[in-house]
Formats: structure tokens, sequence, C-alpha cells
């Protein structure tokens, strides 16, 4: 598979298959990330889309950027936030946590699956209680960014990146232990 650097070169020259490469590379993740912010589908969908319009429009921005994922993620948060203050300002927003998912079928007894379900209860009961600078580090992380690209998403030094890290564990680990 080609670099993204050289997808990016093929992109911005004109070559419409460089572009559909880009979409197929980071579609999944760039979804995944949007959903924390939006769980509604059709929400989600139109900052993914939004998101690569932007990449069309300012081809030569990402160029120039450390990473073109780092640019990626940066644009979209970004589109994600630009939605919410809309939405604010027309309507009240609905919860932006979506329910937590049922017991995984791969688990095989009743016991390991009631154990499984309080874990992922806890987990997910940590989650929505993080601030939103720290559930948002946690989305970012989570979707295979390094320090250094969350510092550029959020524009801040990476040894905030860093804090707000260990911050965020400590945070989990205190909230899942006062649950079990």
């Amino acid at each position: 598979m080609p670099s993204v650097e050289a997808l990016l070169e093929r992109l911005l020259a004109g070559d419409v298959r460089g572009f559909d490469l880009l979409y197929e590379r980071y579609e999944g993740p760039l979804f995944r990330f949007i959903r924390r912010h939006h769980p509604q589908q059709q929400d989600a969908e139109d900052v993914l889309h939004e998101a690569f319009l932007a990449l069309l429009r300012e081809g030569d921005a990402a160029r120039r950027a450390v990473s073109l994922r780092a640019w990626l993620f940066q644009v979209t948060r970004n589109l994600c936030l630009n939605r919410h203050r809309a939405r604010r300002r027309g309507t009240r927003a609905v919860s932006d946590h979506p329910q937590p998912p049922g017991v995984s079928a791969s688990v095989p007894d009743p016991y390991h699956a009631l154990e499984h379900a309080q874990a992922q209860q806890s987990l997910f009961a940590a989650l929505a209680a993080l601030p939103g600078e720290l559930a948002e580090l946690y989305q970012l992380r989570v979707s295979g960014l390094s320090y250094d690209e969350m510092a550029s998403v959020l524009a801040v030094p990476v040894g905030t990146v860093k804090s707000r890290m260990h911050t965020m564990v400590s945070r989990l680990r205190e909230e899942i232990h006062r649950d079990l």
C-alpha cells in the first residue's frame, strides 16, 4: 500500500484514486471518533464527509502538517465542536454518550458474562464521568494517535497531553475501583 504522503501527493495532483485510498484508510478511525461526539448516524456521517471535503479543499494545508492523520483528526474535532455549538444555539443537545453495548456473544458462561458486563458498565460509567477534555483525549488515544499527534490536534504542548493522560488514567482507575 502506498504511503500516506504519496497518496496525498496523488490527490493534490488531481488523482481521484489517491483520495479514495485515503478515504478507505481513515474512514473507520475518524467515524469512531466522531460517533463519540455525535451518536446519531446521520450527524456522524455528515461530519465525516465534511472532514474529507476539507481535505479536498485544503490539501496544501494538510501537506504542511506534521502528520496527515493528526491534521484530519484536528479538522474533524473542530467540525464536531462547531456542530455542537450550532446545535446549542438552536436547540438543546441530546446526551452525547451512547448506551453501553450488551454483553458480547463470545462470553462462554453466565458467571463470566455477568462479570464482563459489570466490568463494561464500570468502564462506561468511568468514561462518562470524565470531564470533556479528558474524554476527548481518551477518544484520540483509542483512535491510535500518538502523543505528538494528540498535541497537534488539541493545540497543546506534548507535556500537557502526558499530564492529562496521567490524570485520565488515575481518574478511570479510581472510578472503576469505586464501582467494583
